[in-house]
């Protein structure tokens, strides 16, 4: 009879040998995989939540001193693990409110509140320096006019209006968060003619309708409000007035006017408290079913008779922004960067958005220290980023992207980015070159709570039993639209990119209000910051596996699979769009890519024995495929934006559109913009397959 210990060992061995780790040969995955356990053993859920605790304890909204203090608040920790970090500065348009009125003139009279009020069981809804409730970006102006119900606001719901006859030019609409970004609202609100946009929380989505509101449970009670940027992001990020180029203290600047990302109408948002008066005025047509949120009223359209009166004004000045850089050099390929980042401003204090990533973050950070003490040194170059100003469109992370965009082109291999993290499911959005990669990370950690993979564990939490017999879903990354601080490595550089947390079980209601606070999170979301640590596990694994493979985990004919269904959809959609130089392209890439995984397996086993120098070209050239599926043109009407696979839609908001330029032209019906569209795809992947065959000879010169 074997030993025990003998057996579980070999068990251990054979489910290795079973799970190989995609860019290490077999000799060096096993040393991988316990320097990773070992790392995994080292966060610690007290210490997030003791950085979560301490960088929510004030409100830190962009711009403002207390950002700063956050800012330095996470400098001196990453110094105090003995690793190099600064912050570096820009200066952007962060426009502040100065006038907030709202008041229904007609056919009776109702002053706004416009204000959330403190909670007792919470001391932080009382804290002194809070932002008040408002949309960023907002224009300036002072409106009275009829109001008109346009349910989520969406183009398909001005189609709907029509039918009835209502026409929206010259009133101001109200509309409800859901069904698309807050931003798609006033900017749709605009084109049809609106002088104004107000968007209230209804509380079908986001309240009593869902659940006990806060401070009983985990929703918003009525008189809180989602404030928000409403920047055009569809057209482009960052700064509005140094679009393209970096927000450092006297660089050039356009006007306002001049900025295609401002919206030209007043925009507030409110909460259901002040929307209900509002809503129970109107009259005309009653709503279909669908518009019907849950107050306690008959939702109408209107025109009227309800009038309202918007005022809104900004102090309109360039305010600072500090984005925390902590870099931990690479000991072989210093010049290939690995960076992961994620932000550190608030619109309020900002437990669950954005401090629950950026504690795990730090957590992360001061792993990765005690490895470096105990003799790790990462191959590749780990750059951390915490940044400012994201709240207001991405702000701190595209200023400093543009800022080093040349020395990011020729040297960033991977971006990870982080948000909010909570209790639940892991999911995951990016490249599709790292689908696999991701595949098996998840499938290497494991869910704290349920025991499983997680790469299983969203599939056992599932409502549904498994089916027997049934086929499991393979696993897949989402594309990746807008919403977060990956957009400018990915649609303006063309580096591969990862957007990933967990959540999804807190229950949802204070996003972007006073009561996303500390005493929240830990009552309705991650209570003990057990999915704070699994977080800090799952990303110190990506660095290490990323920064230390000797050839770089990508994998082609995923991407290949993802795009030939992009192509599918739009000829089924759009059978008059010419797509045939993309489908010959894309059979090129098919082909390269079947051959580089064919080789590499192979070729890993002798890529211990390979010169650096030989494995620095060839992973060179691996990460500039991303690079290649980018064009200098961009897509039509924003050329910031210039992958052209991904990018978020005009009218999506933070969804993406994938093959953007092919598939927005089609649906627009400009059929030769379309063709013209289809025909730069195909460039695209052309450039992408010489990528790949130029990867396959320099992996096989590895022999």
């Amino acid at each position: 009879m074997k030993h025990p210990v003998f057996a579980l060992l070999l068990t251990l061995s054979i489910v290795h040998a079973q799970n190989p780790i995609r860019g290490f040969p077999p000799e060096e995955a096993a040393a991988e995989r316990e320097r990773e356990t070992k790392a995994r053993a080292i966060p610690q859920s007290e210490r997030i939540r003791t950085y979560l605790e301490r960088m929510s304890a004030k409100p830190h909204h962009a711009g403002s001193p207390g950002s700063k203090a956050v800012a330095d608040y996470a400098t001196a920790l990453m110094k105090e693990w003995g690793l190099d970090s600064k912050q570096e500065s820009f200066e952007a348009l962060l426009p502040y409110p100065t006038v907030r009125t709202l008041e229904m003139t007609a056919p009776t009279r109702y002053k706004a509140k416009l204000q959330e009020p403190a909670i007792g069981e919470d001391k932080d809804s009382a804290d002194i320096n809070q932002l008040p409730t408002y949309n960023a970006y907002s224009a300036t102006g002072d409106v009275t006019a009829p109001l008109v119900y346009v349910n989520f606001g969406i183009p398909e719901d001005y189609e709907v209006l029509k039918k009835h006859g209502i026409d929206v030019k010259g009133k101001i609409v109200i509309a409800r968060y859901g069904g698309s970004w807050r931003g798609v609202k006033p900017k749709v609100a605009q084109e049809m003619g609106a002088v104004g946009c107000l968007i209230y929380s209804d509380p079908k989505e986001d309240g009593y309708y869902r659940g006990d509101v806060y401070p009983k449970g985990a929703y918003r009670p009525s008189q809180g409000v989602q404030r928000g940027s409403v920047m055009d992001m569809a057209i482009g990020v960052g700064d509005p007035l140094t679009p393209g180029w970096a927000s450092e203290k006297g660089a050039k600047r356009i006007t306002r006017e001049e900025s295609k990302v401002l919206l030209k109408i007043p925009v507030m948002p409110i909460s259901y408290g002040d929307a209900e008066p509002l809503l129970r005025a109107l009259g005309g047509p009653v709503v279909p079913e669908a518009w019907r949120g849950a107050l306690p009223l008959t939702y109408h359209m209107g025109p009227g008779p309800a009038t309202a009166h918007l005022k809104t004004d900004y102090d309109w000045t360039n305010k600072p922004l500090n984005d925390v850089i902590t870099v931990i050099p690479g000991s072989m390929y210093k010049d290939q960067w690995i960076i992961y980042g994620n932000h550190h401003d608030a619109w309020v204090n900002g437990a669950s958005d954005p401090l629950s990533g950026a504690s795990s973050l730090l957590e992360t950070a001061r792993t990765l220290s005690m490895l470096l003490k105990q003799g790790w040194k990462p191959k590749r170059t780990i750059v951390l980023a915490l940044w400012d100003g994201e709240e207001f469109g991405l702000v701190g992370s595209t200023e400093w992207v543009e800022k080093h965009q040349a020395e990011l082109d020729q040297k960033a291999v991977f971006y990870m980015n982080s948000d909010s993290n909570g209790r639940g499911t892991i999911g995951a959005q990016g490249s599709h070159a790292l689908e696999q990669f991701v595949s098996e990370v998840l499938r290497d950690l494991q869910d704290p709570v349920t025991g499983k993979s997680l790469l299983e564990s969203p599939r056992a939490r599932g409502a549904a039993p498994p089916v027997a017999g049934a086929a499991k879903p393979a696993f897949h990354l989402g594309p990746l639209g807008a919403g977060s601080d990956y957009v400018a490595f990915i649609d303006h550089v063309g580096v591969s990119s990862l957007n990933i947390g967990f959540g999804g079980e807190g229950g949802g209601g204070v996003y972007h209000s006073i009561y996303d606070s500390f005493n929240w999170f830990t009552n309705f979301s991650d209570k003990d910051l057990t999915y704070g640590r699994a977080f800090s596990q799952v990303t110190t694994t990506i660095l290490m596996r990323m920064a230390d493979a000797p050839v770089l985990p990508y994998q082609f004919t995923d991407l290949a699979k993802t795009v030939k269904g992009y192509v599918e959809e739009i000829q089924k959609d759009f059978p008059n769009t010419d797509v045939k130089d993309i489908s010959t392209q894309l059979a090129r890439v098919t082909t390269a890519a079947k051959t580089y995984d064919d080789d590499l397996g192979l070729m890993l086993k002798k890529a211990t024995g390979a010169s650096p120098e030989k494995l620095a070209k060839l992973n060179q050239v691996l990460y500039r495929t991303e690079r290649a599926l980018t064009l200098q043109q961009g897509l039509p009407g924003r050329d910031w934006y210039k992958h052209q696979l991904y990018a978020p839609g005009l009218y999506t908001g933070y969804g993406a559109k994938t093959l953007p330029g092919v598939r927005e032209a089609s649906e627009a019906g400009r059929q030769d913009e379309a063709n013209a569209q289809a025909k730069l795809v195909s460039k695209a992947l052309k450039n992408f397959a010489n990528q790949v065959e130029e990867a396959n000879k320099l992996l096989r010169s590895l022999d």
